[in-house]
């Protein structure tokens, strides 16, 4: 079921699905290769394609990526400068952070459980590269693996751009049978129906504040 949405609506509404993601509802892998179709449409530098979806269904797999994931919020929410530990003083935005803090933990809790998970990678990798060369090689997935989530999100499924598994990326290769060596994960992906099918925009910084125009 596609939703019907204005291409505004969709760029503005394509949130981090938590905890309205539907842990009981199956995705059928057809929806899946209807949005990966999608998604390799987004440009990718000198038109190399050198992306591979890895698809995982499987509910081992799902629980071992899940553990992995799992580890990376708790380190990353165990540092000093976990943003769940600042409070700038905006009540608004203090508390919107903490409700990212609390889905994430939920989804941190919950991601083994979520029907399928996307492991989005690229040829090559960029480990200790000249920045040039990482912006290049990243751009040649990152853009397609956005479109992927809109994609998503116009057939009613919720997607959560999350990277913490990297941390732990050759035990996920392991996992995946991934060739490490010669191909870069670029992120983990949970997708699933959302409970309900209403998004907002969210709270955002103001232009004024973000854009530059010819100088900084």
């Amino acid at each position: 079921m596609e939703l019907n949405l204005s291409a505004d609506e969709l760029l503005s509404t394509t949130r981090a699905a938590r905890k309205r993601l539907d842990l009981e509802r199956g995705v059928p892998l057809d929806l899946i290769r209807e949005c990966i179709s999608l998604a390799i449409q987004a440009p990718t530098g000198t038109n190399s394609q050198g992306w591979h979806w890895m698809v995982v269904t499987d509910p081992e797999k799902r629980r071992a990526l899940g553990k992995l994931y799992r580890r990376g919020w708790q380190e990353y929410t165990a540092r000093p400068e976990f943003v769940g530990n600042t409070v700038t003083g905006d009540t608004a935005f203090d508390a919107q952070m903490q409700r990212v803090v609390s889905s994430g933990e939920y989804l941190a809790e919950k991601m083994g459980e979520v029907p399928v998970l996307l492991v989005p990678c690229v040829e090559g990798r960029a480990d200790n590269v000249p920045t040039v060369r990482s912006a290049s090689h990243w751009g040649s997935l990152l853009p397609a693996v956005w479109s992927f989530c809109l994609a998503a999100r116009s057939r009613g499924l919720g997607t959560s751009w999350t990277t913490l598994h990297l941390m732990y990326e050759v035990e996920a290769a392991n996992i995946l049978g991934i060739p490490y060596e010669r191909i870069s994960q670029g992120a983990l992906v949970p997708v699933a129906y959302t409970k309900g099918t209403e998004f907002k925009p969210a709270r955002r910084s103001n232009l004024e504040q973000i854009v530059h125009f010819d100088t900084w």
